[in-house]
């Protein structure tokens, strides 16, 4: 006796299509044979098995680890057959889910030849080996029965006879066994395949949602292979007799899941009640198996196995654990909705592979067999003569068909009646049972001593039987009886049925045999040849007569009396001869086509040419042949039936009509009711409505400024850039991808470029329509481009987007084809060159370096000058600097030997043409910027906002170049007076007149030595194709300047347009030079570094989280949003408190090492209850009033700080709000509103919460708070990202785990600092106006397209397309071009001014008065106007005026801080100031350079920054009311109160959003703060990362105390102020809502504070004292 465990293989198949549809992920992996399953809701659950076997068929075949079905049957299959052949009992079983694979692996396709399963190959390779054998002396004999058990109960698959249930017996010796069962004699392959097919086919099967063939039994195929041995020495035969089965068990199933109902469900319970049986047999033998230390009376107890709970466990009994050699195939489904079934079916193979199976050899079974059946049956017998029934057995013998005894002569005279017997039997105890036992023995015995011969005949007999009664059903088989299926017959008439689904039609076929063919009921009394079902059929329905005559064979219908028989459409009551095509209708359903083969075959033969029917015939035209002919139109019914239903519907549409009109009469009746109240109440408003409006008369002035205003805002650009950034990201991402995966070394960004004086647009760059519309334009047009920065050749061109999408086709069809060809380097060189590459572009030896303007106003008087003018580049850098003199000459003036270093070309002659030059100044006058200059408020046209006329003075006051202002000139009387002096003198430029004048290039200085070969080249603005051209340079960027010496003489004939020109234009110079790599670029150590942003050096700020979805509260559509109403900003503690062992909520410890305000870690206990406590603090106002909060959510755990918020996150939770309302702290006039909620961390259901936190990961959370506002439409939104890590709940966690504050003094209070900050901005707003286009116009959305997905954006390494902050970015370049462009233009006329005070041509009176004029047409006035002395007073009105006018330019020019340094200033000294301000011209021309303050930050900060880019709003000083009247005073609180009311009833949207902090620190230090009603100084420690500043009570403070919002404050310094307070080194901060005073310890201090605070304002601050210390010093 061999022992041995059971063989356990598992397989998992591909997705079908049902996994296919929902998307399923693979859960299963495979190494070797150790299968790993993973829980798809938890990654890193997985579990892992070992097994014998573990088949991957989850891919295709070309899949080196793919399992076929060969590989699964020489794996087991062999072993198993190895085994039958040495003479073991062998069981192959398969488990698994409903659709897992089961029947594929066991039975597999047999009409495929690869695809056969364990079953077939098995049956194929036994006969095989048989018939291999060479040995004389063996022979071999195979039986088959096929059986399924299908709802407890069994089927013989094999015989049509056994139409009922079989019983399932136990017998001692053999066991459990299937009575009756069919044990059927095969000799070949192809007989077992034949009947394999006939039982596959009687299988029950059915459709559910998991498979469309569900196995609904379990299959059992055994064959019985016996094996004999002839000995011929002592002519003895020796058998071995082997019994395989292959199981093919029903799949395991959820009702859920197959949509089971009715039949379908009952099947399921029992084959989920089977397969439950068979799992607890698996477990008990598992047990026992596995379980020798147990004590005997426990393993006693625990030994029954419960076979007898199911039907399949009983007849698989001496397989599981018996006397087989036995393998199992797990199938198992890979999709993650099966998840839990698979872990199941895992957890069944595990088990099953610690059962351990007794086998042995079957050595002569049949003898040893028949030997101990003979003597249990003469057992039986005696114990049947002691009871004295010996009789009984002999009479039952006889009954039965045995051969008689010979006795039974005797039994037969002396027996009495079959009652006497039974009575007998029924006293006799145990004589029943007995006589059962008895003929159940002498039947095996019989079967048993079958020959082989007899068993032949058997099968053959069976096998006609089941032909015959199949074609007694009407199916019909092959001549060679292998397949069974319907066949027309050659000879013999027939019926074929036609159903109305062409699918079903000619399925059924029956015979016509000769003689008489009987059709009836079932219930007949004569037995019927064709059986048919129905009401319309009667029990005897007609016949069909076949006989032969000389004509051939003919078929006579005969209807009984009363039968519904049709036949062509007819009623037939008498025989009616049939003939080969005829349809005939028994009864109303039963629908059939005669078919006699003989006829159609004499048919054709005689009509050869015959045409085919143009119908098929079909149910259909046997149904319309039946109504025609019984004289039923279909047509005149439907149309009746139609007007019936038009009748109706007309009915009920007038039904309906008069109720709606009903209805209608009703609501206006109701409405007119409604009217005449409103009119009762508000006769008022009827009145004022019919007033008609007046028309408003508009003044010149007024109509100007419209059509300017119309212009402007018809050019507004900001929109249609933003919606062309948007929705051309995803193109710009793809390109930077592609050329990324490339290895390209190109990168692509978008830009904007504005057609500017410094950066003209080319032709290219600009729309077929933009420049037919360019002459219409009275504002610079602005374009969105995409920059393409070609690293590897150095080089960057500027592409349309238009030719992007262009170029990126071409790049697809490079990636594509990217695979086929080789990287060459020398190819790719080749396609730069020949512009082959849709990455490169062809790039000039030469680019522009900059630009540089010399205005020639010198020239009028005439005197020589020397210009140092700035090189500006397109982004307005300053590239370097050029050195230009610009002279008049007499026309034949000889040219001085300059020397050999002097390039000197010859007289070049220009002609001005006043028709050519006035195009040029219409052109100029609609473009604006890019040809004269224009104003800082034109400038914004990009952004769309301008200053308004109570910041600054108006454009015509700081530009009067423009021009409406030209146009305006002749209209003032002193302008044209002092014009008419300047013709007078200068009598050189009279009309006619030839005029030369020299311009010579000296040098160029400080150009980066990126650029290696530099050359100038000089036109005027308005002849482009004629530029005059130095000789290129070599620079290297260091050394003495670049020595260009080009001296070129330019004749022009004088015309008014020159005189104009010289006036108001100057020369272009552009700067042009070699660009060469730089070296120390790495590029070619990471391609992708360009596109890596450089902020290594700032620690890391984690992002902000969208809020976390409302759960009680009902989604909302947010409205539109209006004109903001007010701003606040919030500061807002988050706690979380845990339970204390005293019962207290004590806040937890928080860690705030990170070093970045508003972030820290909490650490918690794990397993305490917790409550969160959110404070929120702000200056108290009447706009802010909180009433309740609404719900405060939490949800979104990662253990990153980023999170997936397009993910529905499960885990959402809405906590409990315990308290809620405002807290008045002492000593703090602010408002405080407070609550709580209660959280229990373990309704989430999350691991990361329910577990200590591993070392050195964190765990995130998003926190969201809905609260309710007065005078709000919905809730606002308060959203923090909270940092957690738990301890184990004994752990002690110290207040501080800092080492600064363990040596510190320890005077803060631990529970001050257990809590992090966050800063927020409320922004309350009105509600927007739904009507005007405008408004719609600028709501309008445009899908941002940069945030969709593109293949390879992984490799982008957190590039990203620029979008609305490029806008803004561009809109300061547009803004820094216009200041440089009016400090070159200042730097022209100061330079100009000191020219002339040191000649003394024209005399002091003339050339004061000249002076005097240019600058009041100059586009910006300089800062000195006047030809001031030392020590000189202003006594004219005149110099007063310009001093204002200087003054109210300062204050327009750079920031509204300046002004009021200027007010606090009395009115006295302003004459002091502008005369000290206008002798020092290059503090203004620093003044000129200024970067912008707080209001408008800086590029650092809008890098780090969210905080919007905005116009400052201006606000004015505080002023004390005068004195007012009591009338006054009473009309005013009237007003007031009707407008309280109405502000009672206004709505707003309120809009929080979190501000991110900048890593920026200007300046950190203590400082002293003095605040109204307080009793006096006090020391704070202040951070400032503008545009916030951060206040804490201590330097070891690690929680925020106050905010200061710098962007909406206001920084005074006077020294008014500091005499007054007799407080030195203090300044001032007022906000909206408090004024605060602070001190510093020295000057030096207070002036870094205020540089921190606001730079311009101590630049303006230090420039005053450095004049006032020069003005003393010269005194």
């Amino acid at each position: 006796m061999a022992a041995a465990s059971v063989k356990v293989a598992v397989r998992v198949r591909p997705f079908n299509s049902r996994e296919i549809g929902k998307d399923s992920k693979c859960i299963i992996q495979m190494s070797g044979n150790t299968t790993t399953i993973i829980n798809p809701k938890q990654a890193k659950d997985s579990k892992s098995f070992n097994f014998d076997y573990s088949y991957w068929s989850h891919t295709s075949p070309e899949d080196v680890n793919f399992a076929s079905q060969m590989r699964v049957f020489k794996d087991i299959g062999e072993e198993m057959l190895l085994h039958a052949f040495e003479g073991y009992n062998v069981c192959i079983f398969a488990y698994g889910q409903t659709g897992a694979g089961k029947s594929y692996t066991m039975m597999g396709k047999q009409d495929v030849k690869d695809q056969q399963g364990i079953i077939p190959l098995l049956c194929e390779d036994l006969f095989t080996k048989i018939i291999d054998n060479t040995d004389n002396s063996m022979s071999y004999s195979v039986e088959v029965s096929y059986m399924e058990i299908y709802c407890e109960r069994v089927r013989d698959l094999l015989n049509p006879k056994n139409k009922g249930n079989l019983r399932v017996r136990e017998h001692p010796l053999m066991g459990p066994y299937v009575e009756d069962l069919s044990k059927l004699a095969v000799t070949s392959y192809n007989d077992i395949q034949d009947l394999m097919d006939s039982g596959n086919k009687a299988r029950t099967v059915a459709a559910t949602n998991m498979n469309e063939t569900s196995s609904r039994s379990h299959a059992v195929f055994n064959i019985i292979f016996t094996q004999k041995r002839q000995d011929a020495e002592t002519d003895n035969t020796s058998e071995k007799v082997s019994k395989i089965s292959l199981v093919d068990l029903a799949g395991s199933e959820r009702a859920d899941s197959t949509g089971a109902k009715g039949t379908r469900l009952k099947e399921g319970a029992n084959i989920n009640k089977s397969l439950t049986t068979l799992g607890k047999v698996i477990s008990a033998l598992a047990e026992v198996d596995s379980g020798p230390n147990k004590n005997k009376k426990k393993k006693k107890v625990e030994s029954f196995i419960p076979y007898r709970d199911s039907v399949l466990t009983w007849l698989l009994r001496e397989n599981l654990g018996g006397n087989s050699r036995t393998a199992m195939v797990a199938a198992l489904s890979p999709a993650d909705i099966n998840y839990d079934e698979t872990l199941s079916t895992l957890r069944y193979a595990d088990r099953a592979k610690q059962i351990r199976c007794n086998a042995v050899i079957n050595e002569d079974p049949n003898n040893r067999l028949v030997r101990e059946l003979k003597e249990e049956v003469s057992r039986l017998k005696d114990l049947l003569y002691a009871q004295g029934l010996g009789d009984i057995i002999e009479m039952t013998n006889a009954m039965t068909g045995m051969s008689p005894s010979p006795s039974l002569s005797a039994l037969s005279s002396r027996a009495g009646s079959i009652a006497s017997l039974h009575d007998r039997i029924m006293f006799s105890p145990g004589s029943e049972e007995a006589i059962e036992r008895l003929k159940e023995t002498e039947k095996i015995i019989a079967e048993l001593n079958e020959t082989w011969e007899e068993k032949l005949r058997r099968t053959e007999a069976i096998r006609m039987e089941r032909e015959a009664l199949l074609a007694e059903m009407g199916v019909a088989m092959r001549e060679d009886g292998g397949t069974v299926g319907v066949f027309s017959p050659k000879k013999t008439p027939h019926l074929v049925n036609l159903n109305e689904d062409p699918l079903m039609s000619e399925c059924l076929l029956y015979y016509i045999k000769d003689g008489i063919t009987r059709v009836g009921r079932l219930d007949a009394s004569s037995r019927q040849d064709i059986v048919l079902s129905g009401h319309f059929i009667k029990d005897e329905h007609c016949t069909f007569t076949s006989s032969t005559s000389p004509t051939g064979e003919t078929v006579v219908l005969e209807p009984c009396e009363g039968a519904e028989t049709y036949v062509n459409g007819k009623r037939v009551t008498e025989p009616t001869v049939l003939i080969s095509g005829n349809r005939i209708i028994l009864g109303k359903s039963h629908v059939f086509r005669f078919n006699h083969p003989v006829q159609a075959r004499a048919e054709r033969e005689r009509t050869p040419c015959a045409e085919a029917p143009a119908e098929p015939v079909d149910w259909a035209f046997a149904q319309r042949e039946l109504l025609d002919k019984q004289g039923i139109d279909m047509k005149q019914e439907m149309e009746q039936r139609l007007q019936e239903l038009e009748d109706q519907y007309r009915k009920e549409r007038e039904e309906a009509n008069n109720l709606l009109e009903q209805q209608r009469l009703d609501y206006e009746s109701k409405l007119e009711a409604l009217q005449k109240q409103v009119d009762r109440y508000y006769p008022e408003a009827l009145e004022e409505e019919e007033e008609p409006e007046e028309e408003v008369q508009w003044t010149e002035r007024e109509r100007e400024l419209a059509v300017w205003s119309f212009r402007k805002w018809r050019c507004y650009q900001f929109t249609s850039l933003r919606d062309l950034l948007w929705g051309n990201a995803i193109f710009l991402k793809e390109a930077n991808a592609i050329s990324v995966e490339l290895k390209k070394k190109v990168q692509f960004q978008f830009v904007l470029l504005t057609d500017t004086l410094y950066s003209p647009l080319p032709p290219d760059l600009l729309p077929a329509e933009a420049s037919k519309d360019r002459e219409k334009r009275h504002f610079p047009r602005t374009i969105v481009a995409v920059e393409v920065q070609d690293q590897k050749n150095g080089a960057t061109h500027y592409w349309t987007l238009e030719k992007l999408r262009q170029r990126l086709d071409l790049m697809r069809e490079m990636y594509d084809r990217a695979a086929d060809v080789p990287n060459n380097t020398t190819e790719d060189c080749e396609n730069v060159m020949t512009g082959g590459d849709p990455f490169y572009d062809r790039f000039p030896w030469f680019r522009l370096v900059g630009r540089a303007f010399v205005y020639l106003s010198n020239l009028l008087y005439p005197v020589p000058l020397v210009h140092r003018v700035a090189i500006v580049s397109e982004k307005g850098e300053v590239k370097g600097f050029l050195r230009v003199a610009v002279q008049a000459i007499s026309a034949d003036e000889e040219a001085p030997d300059y020397g050999s270093g002097v390039r000197q070309s010859g007289t070049a002659k220009i002609s001005f043409e006043d028709q050519q030059y006035e195009k040029f100044q219409s052109e100029s006058c609609s473009v604006g910027l890019s040809r004269t200059g224009i104003s800082q408020e034109e400038l914004r046209i990009v952004e769309g906002e301008g200053q308004s006329a109570e910041m600054g003075p108006s454009a015509d006051e700081v530009n009067n170049n423009t021009c409406a202002a030209g146009a305006d000139e002749p209209e003032n009387p002193l302008k044209a007076g002092l014009e008419g002096a300047l013709d007078a003198a200068l009598e050189h430029l009279r009309i006619g007149n030839v005029f030369t004048f020299r311009v010579t290039v000296l040098q160029a200085s400080s150009i980066s030595a990126e650029y290696a070969d530099i050359f100038c080249q000089f036109n005027f603005i308005h002849r482009h194709d004629e530029a005059f051209s130095t000789e290129p340079l070599k620079n290297t960027g260091r050394g003495p300047p670049l020595g260009f010496y080009h001296v070129q003489n330019i004749a022009v004939e004088v015309t008014k347009s020159f005189v104009d020109y010289i006036k108001t234009q100057p020369i272009v110079f552009e700067v042009f030079g070699h660009y060469q790599k730089q070296p120390f670029l790495p590029l070619c150590k990471d391609v992708i570094s360009p596109l890596r942003p450089c902020r290594r050096q700032f620690p890391r700020v984690m992002p902000l989280s969208k809020p976390v979805p409302a759960t009680k509260l009902t989604a909302m559509t947010r409205p539109q949003a209006g004109p903001c109403h007010c701003k606040y900003d919030l500061m807002v503690f988050f706690e979380i408190c845990e339970l204390e062992a005293n019962g207290d909520y004590i806040p937890a410890v928080v860690d705030h090492r990170g070093g970045m305000p508003c972030h820290g870690t909490f650490l918690l206990h794990q397993g305490l209850q917790r409550r969160i406590t959110v404070t929120i603090v702000h200056e108290s106002g009447g706009d802010m009033d909180w009433k309740e909060v609404r719900e405060l959510v939490v949800g979104r755990l990662r253990n990153t700080p980023e999170s997936d918020e397009t993910i529905i996150d499960p885990n959402i939770l809405s906590l409990n709000i315990l308290s809620a309302g405002y807290v008045r702290p002492m000593h703090d006039d602010r408002t405080f509103y407070r609550f709580e909620a209660a959280w229990d961390s373990s309704m989430h259901n999350s691991l990361l919460l329910n577990r200590v936190t591993p070392y050195g990961e964190k765990i995130y959370m998003t926190l969201s708070a809905y609260l309710e506002m007065e005078n709000c439409t919905q809730p606002a939104v308060i959203t923090k990202d909270i940092c957690m890590v738990f301890y184990s709940r004994d752990t002690k966690l110290s207040a501080s785990r800092s080492i600064r504050n363990l040596f510190g003094t320890g005077s803060l209070r631990a529970a001050d600092g257990n809590r992090i900050t966050g800063v927020y901005e409320v922004s309350l707003c009105h509600l927007a106006d739904a009507g005007s286009p405008g408004m719609q116009r600028r709501r309008r959305r445009v899908l941002d397209t940069s945030v969709a997905y593109v293949r390879g954006e992984e490799n982008l390494a957190g590039w990203r397309p620029r979008s609305d902050s490029l806008i803004l970015d561009h809109q300061w370049e547009l803004e820094k071009l216009s200041l440089l462009q009016d400090v070159e233009k200042t730097k022209h006329y100061l330079l100009l001014r000191e020219k002339l005070e040191s000649t003394l041509l024209m005399g002091q009176e003339c050339l004061q008065s000249c002076v005097t004029e240019e600058l009041s047409e100059s586009p910006q006035p300089p800062e000195g106007d006047q030809d001031v002395g030392s020590g000189s007073e202003i006594t004219t009105e005149r110099q007063r005026e310009l001093a204002a006018k200087c003054l109210r330019l300062l204050t327009h020019s750079f920031n509204r801080e300046y002004s009021h340094v200027c007010v606090s200033a009395s009115e006295s000294k302003i004459s002091e100031m502008s005369v000290t301000m206008l002798r020092d011209s290059t503090s203004i021309s620093a003044l000129n350079t200024i970067t912008p303050s707080s209001t408008c930050p800086s590029l650092v900060e809008g890098c780090y920054s969210n905080a919007e880019l905005r116009p400052p709003a201006p606000r004015s000083r505080a002023v004390s009311p005068g004195p007012e009247t009591q009338q006054d005073a009473e009309a005013k609180k009237a007003v007031n109160g009707a407008s309280d009311a109405k502000l009672r009833a206004r709505k707003y949207v309120p809009d929080i959003q979190e501000i991110r902090v900048s890593p920026i620190v200007s300046k950190k230090g203590y400082i002293h703060f003095l605040e109204p009603h307080t009793n006096g100084w006090v020391k704070r420690y202040v951070v400032v990362r503008r545009p916030y500043v951060y206040i804490y009570n201590t330097e070891r403070d690690t929680v925020e105390r106050a905010i200061l919002n710098l962007s909406l404050a206001q920084v005074e310094y006077s020294e008014d102020q500091q005499a007054m307070l007799k407080t030195p080194n203090t300044f001032a901060v007022c906000t909206e809502h408090r004024g605060i005073l602070l001190q510093a310890t020295n000057d030096k201090e207070m002036h870094d504070w205020l540089y921190a605070f606001n730079p311009l304002l101590a630049g303006t601050i230090r420039s005053k004292l450095s004049r006032r210390r020069a003005g003393q010093m010269r005194m």
